[in-house]
């Protein structure tokens, strides 16, 4: 489950499936929120499992995020959580990412995970994004590590190379 899914007011009580998220949404929740309280009366009474994910999945996350051109539109929290549910596919589960953040579900649907919007509709194509230079128009590929353009020092955006309609 990621930070979203408690914002949104998912309530963890209203499914029987295991649910697990990572140790860092429950910094990203506010503490006096109803959201921190589903979030820690989940984890309290068991049916919520707070869990790590093995630094070999969150490498891989992050090589996927970067064929896709999300890296950079990704915290810390989503590729944990994008790590984990990595993790519990290969251990045999289905894991499902509750969660409305769009660059998440961009990435999960590279990996082959499921995703479920709670708030909003989701996303319809999987995108595969490029760097640009609004300024002087120089193009970087998705994973070009800084945030500035090397001829002019503008703020780089991003848009869509290609886009491939999501499989039902």
């Amino acid at each position: 489950m990621d930070t979203s899914a408690f914002v949104a007011g998912f309530d963890p009580f209203s499914i029987s499936e295991e649910q697990y998220t990572v140790p860092i949404v429950k910094e990203e929740i506010r503490g006096s929120s109803m959201a921190w309280v589903r979030f820690k009366t989940a984890v309290e009474s068991g049916k919520l499992k707070v869990r790590t994910a093995k630094k070999i999945f969150l490498d891989k996350v992050k090589t996927s995020a970067t064929l896709v051109g999300d890296t950079f539109f990704l915290s810390e929290a989503d590729c944990q959580v994008l790590a984990l549910a990595l993790e519990l596919k290969t251990q045999g589960y289905s894991p499902l990412i509750a969660t409305d953040d769009y660059s998440i579900q961009n990435v999960a649907n590279q990996m082959g995970i499921k995703f479920a919007s709670l708030a909003t509709f989701g996303i319809r194509f999987r995108l595969q994004w490029i760097r640009y230079c609004p300024a002087c128009h120089k193009k970087y590929p998705a994973g070009y590590k800084s945030r500035k353009c090397e001829v002019c020092g503008t703020e780089l955006k991003r848009k869509p190379l290609r886009r491939n309609l999501l499989k039902p």
